[in-house]
């Protein structure tokens, strides 16, 4: 398989990836009757716990120091009915690179042509809202129709409509954004939105945050979940929580993972959620999209399992969408007048001199003084090439990939420079070589790229509320079978463990349902 821009990512970056599945620090969900929770609950702060979450015939809380089977025995309470451990749950994204040039005219992502959304009119009229439980959504971006989105906070993640990084806000613009003449159309555009603002500043949230967020969802109205994220490890509580919204007619849409293996995540494991898998532009499966096989544990084949593998795919490789203001970055490299693709690294900023070759850039070299400094991959980290760039006295940073494409990275998490640098293909190493000049400019944008089972699953959010906005009629469970009948098929023939039914196709989708009814018969 080719080589995908995430595949080269994914050696920079851990953004996204998928846990391994193991109970969450010291944190656990406890099942307890309504009408009993006080006296659970003052049990609890009685043997040190600290409370978190406060749900539906649940509540979360921190033992520090104790197991699971310590907790059991400490929780001896007839008004307890389980304990399990809280789960972590993160963002199902790996970054690419970001946006080409910013936006000046309204771009449509490759996934709404592939998916032949642009065939289906938006009804919105009928009353559809999609509830995004993510990071939060940046209010500052225009490309959102801000008289139909709501939200809500979860505990210490602070203002829903203040972002918490990109990944929420990247989410929300492929399901709705306006179609304004401005930046990005989204699948349902335009449509009503709940936001859940779940993820803390590290990145991840728990499964009882997730069950607490199923219930503000049917609290909003919403007729779809949405979640770009997931973990390791099963949770009853998280799982009842959406069995009841899929039971209530709902649509439940969850990404499949981002490990490239054939490991099951949750909660899009469970059989009222409809997992979702990642393409690119080309129907290729992507790279990164995760596979837990349907097959029964005697290797056989079996039905009642097709629900807790990946049902349909939609594209998810280098997604356009929304950002928060200025936190993407639009990279250009020219040299000796002439236009080089590249990638956007690290610093914001303009530089432009004549060019000197530090090789791999191993050590400070005075002959780069006021010069942008042309490097070669390898040996040592991206971000100490940079540093020695800079320590030089480089104005500007190209380092050149050692393998066929073009070089995606970062500068890391513990960044200190501060020249822009920029990745480039070895494809044009000669050329850049031979260059006696050169500029790099890297600007701040609204729009950028990402890649992961994370875009895909908005992607089938959207168009969810698309083709149910024309046939409201309809339940949830008739949504996901629709697009499970009309799959375009990809991948071995038929039904396979990367495809599911395919990739999912919302004009097909549209036409099924108009002619065969909800029932599909």
């Amino acid at each position: 398989m080719k080589l995908t821009k995430v595949a080269s990512a994914l050696l920079a970056l851990s953004v996204g990836v998928i846990a391994t599945a193991e109970a969450a620090d010291d944190r656990y969900v406890i099942q307890v009757d309504n009408g009993h929770k006080g006296v659970v609950k003052a049990l609890a702060k009685k043997l040190g716990a600290q409370l978190h979450v406060d749900g539906d015939g649940f509540i979360a809380a921190t033992f520090s120091g104790k197991d699971l089977a310590q907790v059991k025995g400490l929780l001896n309470n007839p008004h307890v009915k389980a304990v399990e451990a809280d789960e972590r749950r993160m963002p199902m994204s790996l970054f690419s690179d970001d946006a080409g040039d910013p936006m000046t005219q309204q771009v449509t992502p490759y996934a709404v042509y592939q998916s032949q959304a642009n065939q289906v009119n938006f009804n919105a009229s009928a009353g559809m809202k999609v509830c995004v439980i993510d990071s939060g959504l940046d209010s500052s971006n225009p490309d959102f129709d801000w008289n139909n989105i709501t939200g809500d906070n979860d505990s210490g993640t602070g203002n829903w409509f203040e972002h918490g990084g990109p990944h929420g806000t990247h989410v929300a613009g492929t399901i709705g954004a306006a179609d304004n003449n401005v930046g990005v159309i989204g699948m349902a555009p335009g449509v009503a939105m709940h936001i859940v603002k779940v993820f803390n500043e590290a990145g991840w949230g728990y499964s009882s945050d997730l069950a607490l967020a199923a219930s503000k969802c049917s609290a909003a109205g919403a007729n779809i979940i949405s979640m770009s994220l997931g973990g390791g490890g099963a949770n009853n509580t998280e799982k009842n929580a959406f069995d009841a919204f899929t039971a209530a007619g709902g649509l439940v849409v969850a990404a499949a993972g981002n490990d490239g293996n054939n490991v099951r995540s949750y909660p899009a494991g469970y059989p009222s959620v409809m997992m979702i898998g990642a393409n690119d532009a080309d129907n290729h499966i992507a790279d990164f999209s995760q596979f837990p096989s349907c097959k029964s544990g005697r290797g056989k084949r079996a039905t009642d399992d097709e629900t807790i593998c990946v049902e349909v795919t939609a594209g998810g490789v280098d997604t356009l969408s929304t950002y928060p203001a200025g936190l993407a970055t639009v990279p250009s490299l020219s040299a000796d007048g002439v236009t080089y693709a590249s990638s956007a690294m690290e610093n914001v900023g303009s530089a432009s001199g004549s060019t000197y070759f530090m090789g791999t850039a191993e050590a400070v070299d005075a002959g780069a003084n006021g010069k942008v400094c042309v490097i070669d991959r390898g040996v040592i980290s991206f971000h100490d090439k940079v540093l020695n760039c800079e320590n030089s006295g480089g104005v500007g940073a190209i380092i050149i990939n050692n393998a066929a494409g073009m070089l995606y990275a970062t500068l890391g998490d513990t960044n200190v420079t501060s020249i822009p640098a920029v990745g480039a293909a070895l494809e044009d190493r000669t050329a850049l070589l031979a260059a006696s000049a050169a500029v790099v400019d890297i600007v701040g944008a609204d729009y950028g790229y990402m890649s992961g089972t994370s875009m895909a699953t908005p992607a089938v959010s959207g168009m969810a509320a698309l083709v149910w906005s024309n046939h409201s009629e309809c339940t949830g469970t008739d949504i996901r079978n629709a697009f499970k009948a009309t799959a375009m098929d990809a991948g071995a023939a038929g039904k396979d463990d990367y495809f599911g039914y395919g990739i999912v196709n919302a004009a097909a989708a549209n036409a099924y349902l108009t002619t065969y009814g909800c029932s599909g018969n």
